[in-house]
């Protein structure tokens, strides 16, 4: 078995700008953005690498071909992903022992299985609420600066079509890139096929060398459109701009 990551070792040599509020007031905070809502330690979960460990008992259900993982060096990094399903960053880190801090819409914590998600320290955030955004992105750097990854899906929700890419929302992707400039930014892109023999799922991952950004010089766009092309380019979708839930809610009205 694979050593936990190494990355995660606080001593190493990488130095990001501190947060600015301690991490013990931003659980405080926490209370008030979300009154009675657990949600755990995030990006410091004492129960990351066990839960990690018991999920690598899923690779008797899914078959993953991961390849790039070596283009990410050890220490913080911003992975973005294109988003097909539920288990697209647990297939991830289920094959390697990275420590990764997905931003994780508010309702997956209000949700039965919102166990799952404390226990792998994920950073709770609610959609269009500034208050909230600003503290994810608090969390966000403390798990960077301790060496840890943050993820992010950029098109809000699984996608209607795995074969299509769908607009990028900017909110808080281009906000944690600016606000890092140092950090490495990859791209990774899943696509699933079904095999007869065995009854397992494939899982193909695509893990992109770190991309060619400037964040203190480009533009908001400019950085969406390197993001964007990168993701077509690893993954093979075709691109449709619009919104993959305003998709997903005309589906539903059909």
């Amino acid at each position: 078995m694979a050593s936990p990551d190494p990355s995660a070792d606080p001593t190493s040599d990488w130095a990001l700008d501190p947060p600015t509020r301690a991490y013990d007031d931003l659980l405080a905070e926490a209370g008030a953005l979300y009154p009675g809502q657990r949600i755990g330690r995030p990006g410091r979960s004492r129960a990351y690498w066990p839960t990690i460990a018991a999920m690598r008992a899923l690779r008797l259900r899914y078959a993953v071909d991961m390849q790039g993982a070596d283009r990410v060096a050890p220490g913080p990094a911003i992975l973005i992903g294109n988003h097909i399903q539920f288990i697209d960053p647990v297939c991830v880190v289920m094959t390697e022992w990275w420590r990764v801090s997905a931003f994780t819409k508010l309702e997956w914590f209000q949700h039965p299985g919102s166990l799952f998600f404390r226990l792998m320290g994920q950073i709770p955030l609610r959609r269009g609420d500034e208050a909230s955004t600003e503290w994810a992105m608090q969390m966000s750097r403390y798990a960077l600066a301790e060496g840890g990854r943050i993820g992010l899906y950029p098109e809000g929700t699984r996608s209607p079509d795995p074969r299509t890419l769908y607009k990028l929302h900017k909110r808080v992707m281009i906000p944690l890139i600016q606000a890092n400039p140092d950090v490495p930014v990859h791209v990774v892109t899943t696509e699933y096929t079904k095999r007869a023999v065995p009854r397992r799922i494939g899982v193909r991952i695509r893990v992109s060398e770190p991309l060619r950004l400037n964040a203190r010089t480009m533009s908001s766009d400019e950085v969406t459109d390197v993001i964007r092309d990168s993701l077509l380019a690893l993954g093979g979708q075709t691109y449709v701009d619009r919104y993959a839930q305003d998709v997903k809610s005309e589906l539903r009205e059909a």
